[in-house]
Order: C-alpha cells, then sequence, then structure tokens
C-alpha cells in the first residue's frame, strides 16, 4: 500500500503543469519530474542527485548558494512571480526567463519544493505591448506635433484667399467677376469648415483638448445658440425655437456650445419643414438639454452608424453631400470627455431628439452686472490707422490689401521690434497681431509691449488658430477681440467697427 501511495504521487507530480524539483538543505536537487527534465534538457538521473546551481546560469551561481541558505534559515512560502527577474539555464546553455515559488516541505529534514514556469513567451507579449505603447506614444507626440504644424501651417494659405477675396469683392461691383468671386468665397469657406472639423476631431483623439470644468448659466449657450442658428432656419422657412432656461451647469461652456452648435446645425440640415426646438429639462442632479427636429428622422437601422466619421444619413457613397457626417462624431468625442450622456431617438418622417444630459452646478452663478448699451458704430475709417503685426508675407500683404481697400490707414510689421520702431514714429489707433509670431514670439506679448508703449487701453484684434487656456482667459480683456483663423473677411472687418464704436 506503502508504495502504491508513492507512485501515485509521483504520478500526481508527473502531471503538474509546472516543472517541480525538491532540494534538500545543501542544495541537493531530492526530486523532479517529468517536465521538469523537459525543461531543463536533463535525463531524470542527471538531475537527481546533483545541485540545483547546474539549473541556473553561471553569473548568478555564487549568489544563488547566498539566497538559498538564508531561505533554509527562515524557509516561507513564496508565491509564483513575486516581482523578480529570474533566468534558468538548460542543458545545452541557453537561458530563458523563469517564474518560481517556493514552499517549504515537512519531513524528516528540510526540504524545498521550487515549482518553475518558463515565461518566455509572456515576457515576448509583454515586450511587444511595451513597443507597441512606445510606438503610440510617439505617434500621439508625432499627432501632437501635426497639430500644432496644421493649426497654423494649412490654416495660412486658406486665410489668405479668404482675406484676398475679401479685397477682391470690393473692387469688382458687379458683372461675372463678382459671380466668380461669390464662388470662390463659397469654396474657401467650405474647406476651412472641413479643415476645422478635422483639426477638431484630431484633437480630440490625441487628447489635446482638455476640459476646463466651471459653474456657468446654461442661459449664456442657449442665447449664442439662437443667434447663431436664427438667420440659417430662416433661410429654410425653418421656425428655430431655444426656450429659456434660469439653470445653472457644471462642465465647460465651450465644448457644451461647440456640441450643442453641431447637433442644431444637424437638425436644422435634415429637417425641410416645420422647426428646431431646443429646451432644457430637469432630470435628478442633472439638466437634459433636447435638440428636437420635424425632420427626416433616421431608420432605427442606421442609429447605430450615426456617430462614425463621414457617415450621413441617406446619402450614398460618393455622392454630393452637404457636410462631412462629422459632427455627430465630434459631439460623441466631447460627451465623452465631459462625462456627460448623449441619447437619440428618431421616427423616419417625423424628426429626431438628440438629448445631452450634463451635471448641475455646485453653486449659484450670479448674473453679470449690467453694462451701458453701446450704440451701434458708425462706419468711419478712413484715417484711422492700423498696425498689422504678422509674420506670415502672404498673409499680411493680404491683411493690409482689404483694410487698405476699407479705408483704414496700415502699417504691416512682421515682428515685435519692426512694431516697437514703428509706434515709436505714429501710434495706431488699432492693433491686429496673429497670436504666433516667428522666432517664438506671441501676439499677447506684442499687445503687451505695445499697450506699454502707446497706451493701457489700446485696441486689439487677436488672429489665432490656437484654442489653449491661455487664449480662453483673454476673453475677459474688453479691448481685445479674438477671432479664429482661417479669418473670414467681413467678421474681420465687422470687428474692427465694432472695437472703435466701443
Amino acid at each position: 500500500m506503502q508504495t502504491l501511495t508513492g507512485e501515485l504521487a509521483r504520478s500526481a507530480l508527473d502531471a503538474a503543469p509546472d516543472a517541480l524539483i525538491i532540494i534538500d538543505g545543501d542544495g541537493i536537487i531530492r526530486f523532479a519530474n517529468r517536465h521538469a527534465s523537459v525543461l531543463f534538457g536533463y535525463a531524470h538521473e542527471e538531475l537527481v542527485g546533483n545541485r540545483v546551481e547546474r539549473l541556473i546560469p553561471e553569473r548568478f551561481r555564487a549568489r544563488h548558494v547566498g539566497q538559498r541558505e538564508s531561505y533554509s534559515a527562515a524557509p516561507r512560502l513564496r508565491a509564483m512571480g513575486a516581482g523578480l527577474v529570474l533566468f534558468a539555464r538548460r542543458r545545452d546553455g541557453t537561458e530563458f526567463p523563469v517564474e518560481i515559488s517556493l514552499s517549504p516541505v515537512t519531513a524528516e529534514r528540510p526540504l524545498v519544493a521550487a515549482a518553475i514556469r518558463d515565461v518566455t513567451e509572456r515576457r515576448r507579449v509583454e515586450a511587444e505591448l511595451t513597443a507597441a505603447q512606445e510606438a503610440a506614444n510617439r505617434a500621439n507626440h508625432a499627432k501632437s506635433r501635426f497639430l500644432a504644424t496644421a493649426s497654423h501651417d494649412l490654416r495660412q494659405p486658406l486665410q489668405t484667399l479668404a482675406l484676398l477675396n475679401g479685397a477682391l469683392r470690393r473692387m469688382v461691383t458687379g458683372g461675372d467677376a463678382a459671380e466668380v468671386l461669390a464662388q470662390q468665397e463659397h469654396a474657401v469657406a467650405t474647406m476651412s469648415r472641413l479643415l476645422n472639423t478635422l483639426l477638431d476631431i484630431s484633437k480630440l483623439e490625441s487628447g489635446a483638448v482638455k476640459p476646463e470644468l466651471r459653474d456657468f448659466r446654461v442661459a449664456t449657450v442657449l442665447e449664442a445658440i439662437s443667434r447663431g442658428f436664427h438667420a440659417v432656419a430662416q433661410s429654410k422657412g425653418l421656425d428655430l425655437v431655444v426656450e429659456p432656461s434660469e439653470e445653472s451647469l457644471h462642465s465647460d461652456p465651450a465644448l457644451v456650445e461647440q456640441i450643442l452648435k453641431n447637433l442644431v446645425s444637424n437638425a436644422v440640415k435634415y429637417t425641410l419643414h416645420g422647426r428646431v426646438v431646443v429646451r432644457c429639462r430637469g432630470e435628478d442632479a442633472a439638466l437634459r438639454i433636447e435638440v428636437l427636429d420635424t425632420g427626416v428622422g433616421i431608420p432605427a437601422a442606421q442609429l447605430a452608424y450615426i456617430y462614425d466619421e463621414f457617415y450621413q444619413v441617406g446619402v450614398p457613397a460618393n455622392s454630393s453631400r452637404d457636410g462631412y457626417g462629422l459632427g455627430l462624431s465630434i459631439v460623441q468625442r466631447l460627451v465623452k470627455l465631459l462625462g456627460a450622456r448623449l441619447e437619440a431617438m428618431s421616427e423616419v418622417g417625423k424628426g429626431s431628439v438628440f438629448a445631452v444630459l450634463l451635471p448641475l452646478a455646485r453653486s449659484a452663478v450670479r448674473d453679470a452686472e449690467p453694462g451701458e448699451a453701446r450704440a451701434p458704430a458708425a462706419a468711419v475709417t478712413g484715417g484711422v490707422r492700423v498696425l498689422l503685426v504678422e509674420d506670415d508675407a502672404s498673409v499680411r500683404d493680404a491683411t493690409a490689401m482689404l483694410l487698405r481697400v476699407e479705408g483704414y490707414r496700415v502699417t504691416a510689421v512682421a515682428s515685435l521690434a519692426d512694431a516697437l520702431q514703428t509706434v515709436a514714429q505714429a501710434e495706431p489707433e488699432l492693433l491686429v497681431t496673429d497670436y504666433h509670431l516667428g522666432n517664438g514670439e506671441l501676439g499677447t506679448e506684442v499687445i503687451t509691449a505695445l499697450r506699454e508703449r502707446v497706451r493701457p487701453g489700446l485696441k486689439a484684434i487677436l488672429l489665432t488658430g490656437d484654442t489653449s487656456a491661455v487664449i480662453k482667459e483673454m476673453d475677459a480683456d474688453s479691448d481685445l477681440r479674438i477671432l479664429s483663423k482661417p479669418v473670414n473677411a467681413e467678421e474681420l472687418l465687422r470687428l474692427l467697427q465694432a472695437l472703435l464704436g466701443g
């Protein structure tokens, strides 16, 4: 019976999934299962009776003797893979990474059971994952560099085209040339929207957009939506209803506004008659902002795909498109970034409802102090001196041409040093500057330096493709207007007039 028990025990140990050896206090192998012979390449009789150090690379053997003796003095259970990087040596001299668990064995003399596992494949996978992560990090850095370049360099040619178009439209008053310029203006605007949208998606994917959460009144966002889409809806014969709300939210107001603009834009685009409604409803500790339309609706089978890039409901591939099918993709990314919730319901022929659920404000938000109403600016530009600071020669020339055609007296320079030299001869009444200038100079530095040199309240326009927190914080400057590139000629001129009348 004793022999049968021993044979059963050996059979069980041979069937173990890991190599198993038992070592005495002198480091002699007293038992090795079949998997140990296979793993190390030794016959059973070559293992049993020999020192365990023969299974260890030579460079570790002397150290291992001391470690083994230390363990024998205070034996304890040590789980496999206890954070150590260990290597074993086969009979043919090749080395491989292992995990080893140790367990004291109760017997007449001190014994230790060692379970040994080959982790070569796992280490290979880990190395591949590490390499993949490093490659992904490099790709993200490359994407960030691309975005920085694209935000400036890709916008510059469009900026030049838009400004030249604006100048030419003031020189040409009728005929076929005016029609050509109108078509050109439409093409430039279309290119600008696509570029901005693609850059928005890239920034969201790369993590370049960081939400700046704060408490704010939702009414400020709703008012911006109403102003921005009233004329568009009216041109299609639609009623745009933006219901007022006294609630306040805790989120990023700029990103919330971008979400709602995309939703309302989609609603207007897909609604042929009827109305588009924006309304707010309280829901527990959140505010549910809904955009409803009486449009074409979305088939149930297509609802799962509406957030995919370039997907448009009912638009066949390679056909003429009104838009790019990117708005809802951006909405979904922004909602996820804000930790909000997005819901969509639709019925073909009856319309759709998109809802965003956002957290309510954490404290009461006070209304802004009412200011004095300002009279509309008179269109007086003759004789007004404008200093233009732009390092890109083509954009500088196009902007200067537009302003001169409009009647401004323009001095155009490329750097802060040139600007300071210019104001020493004649002080400008208005400053227009790009944000990213040559040699690392910033438009904000130009504004600060000229206000110190000329006067503290020098009115300025900052042209930028940057969306950083530094730019957003400058919105509080009442003598400054920030205009995003590519700049529309009409909008630039309106801002100049607004500053003159302020």
